[in-house]
């Protein structure tokens, strides 16, 4: 008897059939390439076979397995609160140190966020 996969194994993601007329959705190519990515190529390539693991020992021990996808999570989660948070401190260090913010800093920091945060609602 074959035991069925659980769901999250599946590993596919479907994208919403939009109605007729409707606005496509917003995707990563339409948001500024102001802000670093939230996660690199090689986050991803670290990331893809510890997720992998977790499948894999699903069978043997599910338990097991359930709690490593879901510390995999929490670690992918932390790693664009990471990346955010060392391109804040670049932003805004020169104030940190007491320095004067000239008023282009001042304008092109909310674009950077504005940017980092359509990133983070299109993820």
């Amino acid at each position: 008897m074959r035991l069925a996969e659980p769901t999250w194994a599946l590993g596919t993601r479907r994208e919403p059939t939009p109605a007729p007329g409707a606005k496509p959705p917003l995707r990563r190519a339409h948001v500024e390439d102001e802000a670093p990515q939230l996660l690199t190529l090689e986050d991803e390539e670290g990331f893809r076979p510890r997720w992998q693991e977790a499948q894999n020992r699903f069978l043997d021990d599910p338990r097991g397995s359930v709690h490593t996808a879901g510390a995999l999570v929490a670690d992918v989660m932390q790693k664009p609160a990471a990346t955010f948070d060392d391109h804040k401190q670049e932003l805004e260090g020169q104030w940190s140190r007491g320095e004067q913010a000239n008023t282009e800093d001042l304008r092109l920091a909310p674009r950077h966020y504005r940017s980092f945060f359509n990133r983070l609602l299109v993820t």
